[in-house]
């Protein structure tokens, strides 16, 4: 036997912490989840009131409720007639917009593309056509046909009970090779650039034929050194000039090394498509913080269930309730109990948020009124913790995945956060600050003869920042800036 004193989390705030990391992006799928789940909960209609001491009753006694009558007078004075739960995300004066027709553009998925041609080739036979299926069916979302044809075979043993050989797979791979795009059911970076070379030789109505000859030779016997960028050892190897292995570059870099991009395209619009969070407007040097709520109805207790709870206190006076009755308005109470604390969990959610970025914004206030990244301070998520009284665990929640708009673009919450690097003065300034630097002194170098590390730490220290190579290193590989010797250019 012993005592011993334990933190528990209760659902409200382990609701709390899950809705924080929801970006504006899919909170309305969140909300409709809980709509669809508890009937309890409905979307608020215009005029419904805005409460903002949601409270949930303890129901630590449920279980001496379900055995003897219970009253609900204070249930029901306390928590619906005095406290009708609903939740607003608009403003009385929001104006719905006009439901408009949106034309919607009908595209063709890359795998679909693939399976249109398919049934358009001419098979020998039906069991070639059955492999083909498969084979399509393995081609990953870049286009790669990564799968091992020895596992293409199990596939095709355990799910059609069909045998076949290797070299009928690989005959069948080398027909699906010469669909559209070119490229298409490659093993490799070095086939699918073969293959867009070939095709385009083949075509013969493009230009510059020999320098793609020449780039198809650098493909398939020299990958290697071309990945690497030894140009000087190409020249030696193929006897070509300067002049020549440019013109072949040129011809390579123009290919694709990812064919489905191609074709998928309304999959690239979506991942580049930005819902922000929190919107900061500049109006005369005064900042204004709102936050996005276009895709979040309000909220409000089903009118339905409330009236309940005064039917069954009105025909159970002066009587003893039946168990069938007190399950029945179990249910509703626990339902309704539900519906408050999701309701009060979205509130929290708004109020943390706006509290978070309103801090944010007061702490990075030059960079939002100038909108030079060179203003952005250091800061750390201690920092607005303490200012906001929150945990940090809280404030990195928030800073998750969240955007917020600004006149100068739409940025990633979590851009601002960053630490602290002494200049040659003594003064602190952001890393963000040095990035850019990097960034602009990158971008100005001879790509002939890419600076190294060393000569970037020295450039830098020029500028008044103590910077060690190492960290220079780190940085670049933040930029995703490649080392000197890949970003070499003829």
């Amino acid at each position: 036997m012993g005592q011993r004193m334990l933190q528990k989390l209760s659902p409200q705030q382990i609701q709390l912490m899950k809705l924080l990391q929801i970006p504006t992006a899919t909170l309305d799928q969140r909300i409709q989840e809980e709509l669809e789940s508890n009937p309890a909960l409905e979307e608020g209609e215009e005029g419904a009131e805005d409460v903002f001491d949601i409270k949930s009753e303890s129901d630590a006694d449920e279980k001496d409720s379900q055995e003897e009558d219970f009253e609900l007078d204070d249930y029901l004075k306390e928590y619906i007639e005095d406290d009708p739960a609903s939740y607003k995300m608009r403003g009385d004066s929001y104006v719905e917009d006009e439901e408009k027709s949106i034309p919607i553009a009908l595209e063709t998925s890359f795998h679909e593309h693939l399976h249109l041609q398919l049934g358009l080739a001419d098979w020998d036979t039906e069991q070639d056509e059955m492999i083909a299926k498969q084979v399509v069916g393995s081609i990953d979302e870049d286009g790669y046909l990564r799968r091992d044809i020895d596992a293409i075979i199990d596939d095709l043993m355990f799910s059609q009970s069909v045998e076949v050989t290797h070299n009928q797979i690989q005959e069948v791979i080398n027909k699906i090779q010469t669909f559209d795009p070119p490229g298409v059911a490659c093993r490799d970076l070095q086939e699918c650039l073969k293959l867009q070379l070939i095709a385009k030789i083949n075509r013969g109505q493009e230009n510059n034929i020999i320098g793609k000859e020449i780039a198809l030779k650098i493909i398939s016997d020299h990958f290697q050194e071309f990945s690497k960028k030894h140009y000087q050892k190409l020249q030696k190897q193929l006897y070509i000039s300067e002049a020549e292995l440019k013109d072949a570059i040129e011809e390579i870099l123009k290919l694709n090394p990812k064919p489905a991009s191609g074709v998928d395209r309304h999959k690239n619009d979506n991942s580049n498509y930005v819902v922000p969070d929190f919107i900061i407007s500049n109006k005369e040097g005064d900042l204004e913080l709102s936050l996005n709520n276009k895709n979040a109805p309000d909220l409000k207790i089903n009118d339905h269930y409330m009236d309940m709870l005064h039917t069954y206190k009105d025909t159970t006076k002066g009587r003893k309730s039946t168990k069938k009755e007190r399950d029945a308005i179990m249910f509703i109470k626990q339902k309704i109990d539900s519906a408050k604390w999701f309701i009060d969990a979205i509130k929290q959610r708004q109020e943390t948020l706006f509290n978070t970025m309103y801090s944010i914004m007061q702490f990075q206030y030059e960079f939002f009124v100038s909108g030079d990244e060179r203003n952005i301070r250091p800061m750390i998520l201690k920092d607005i913790a303490e200012i906001t009284s929150l945990d940090i665990s809280t404030v990195s929640r928030v800073a998750n995945s969240k955007f917020v708009q600004t006149e100068f673009g739409t940025r990633r919450l979590k851009s601002f956060f960053s630490e602290s690097l002494q200049t040659a003065d003594g003064n602190e300034v952001s890393t963000v600050e040095v990035k850019n630097i990097l960034s602009d002194i990158v971008k100005e170098e001879s790509k002939k003869r890419p600076l190294s590390d060393e000569k970037l730490k020295d450039m830098l220290q020029e500028k008044g920042y103590n910077i060690a190579r190492r960290t220079v290193a780190k940085y670049r590989e933040q930029l995703h800036i490649p080392v000197a010797r890949l970003r070499k250019q003829l």
